[in-house]
């Protein structure tokens, strides 16, 4: 049987991929935060998760406006770096769990989602910044890689009672896998995008602490009913970028209901961005 050593909910600001890149981490803009992401990196490096399911959204690199899934899941072996107009990050690729995710493609479409398979992607910055923010920059990934792409670019995107209805069905496929390494498999999920933020017009650079607060909040004590906030609420609460903040709730739904917050941090700014990162485990028995 796997177990569930944790769900990550985390920003992915591009900004933060390139100052790892070119080594600015102890520069004084970039160094506050991530002195703040220590603690998060000595925990993953604790728990050591053999399989990470990141659910992100892409950047038009793996899909565009020709094909918009809603909600595509990689089998692949492998996923390389996507190329987003500069070079793709020099990072190491992505190896996947072409086993784990067939048995994810297999329950959740029985489970009745219509899930885009996907043989072949890159993955871009959505993907390989929380990576970094977790791992730092190891010559190999630690752990296999399950990515599962959400539309939250192109109206309409899924709900957040969708997105947590998804979780709860990953956590049914993962808690019936009988796959080759199920013994002992240990796995962390990823809910990534957001906070709140604007890149475009008279609202760009939008920062809500208050929303971002009282969202990481909700979601740990009341996640059925901080689901049902509509779009329009993201919009105007947390600017046009802030529906990323959807897929935390597939993150939030493979946990128990009960949950203990393990870690929290909001940083502003990180670009034009308010980048937050939270830790949840599945409440121990008292």
């Amino acid at each position: 049987m796997t177990t569930i050593v944790g769900g990550i909910g985390t920003s992915h600001v591009p900004a933060v991929g390139a100052a790892i890149d070119n080594g600015k981490q102890d520069e004084p803009y970039w160094r506050p935060y991530f002195d703040k992401i220590q603690p998060a990196r000595e925990w993953m490096a604790a728990e050591q998760p053999d399989v990470c399911i990141i659910v992100y959204n892409d950047h038009a690199s793996a899909f565009s406006l020709r094909l918009i899934p809603t909600f595509a899941l990689g089998v692949a072996a492998e996923f390389q770096p996507a190329d987003e107009g500069y070079g793709p990050r020099q990072v190491p690729a992505a190896q996947g769990h072409p086993e784990l995710a067939w048995h994810l493609a297999e329950s959740l479409i029985g489970d009745e989602f219509d899930i885009t398979i996907v043989n072949e992607m890159d993955v871009d910055h959505g993907l390989t910044v929380p990576l970094s923010v977790m791992y730092g920059e190891p010559s190999v990934w630690p752990c296999r890689v399950i990515p599962i792409c959400v539309n939250v670019i192109q109206y309409p995107p899924p709900s957040g009672k969708r997105c947590l209805s998804l979780g709860r069905a990953i956590r049914r496929a993962l808690d019936s896998y009988q796959g080759s390494d199920a013994d002992g498999l240990r796995v962390a999920v990823f809910g990534t995008g957001g906070m709140s933020h604007q890149l475009q017009g008279e609202r760009a650079g939008l920062v809500n602490v208050d929303f971002d607060t009282a969202f990481m909040d909700e979601l740990i004590a009341e996640p059925d009913a901080g689901c049902l906030r509509p779009h329009t609420e993201y919009i105007r609460e947390a600017g046009s970028e802030g529906i990323e903040l959807v897929m935390w709730f597939v993150m939030r739904g493979v946990l128990d209901d009960e949950v203990d917050e393990v870690f929290r941090m909001n940083h502003v700014p990180t670009s034009n961005t308010s980048n937050g990162l939270l830790i949840l485990q599945n409440a121990r028995a008292a």
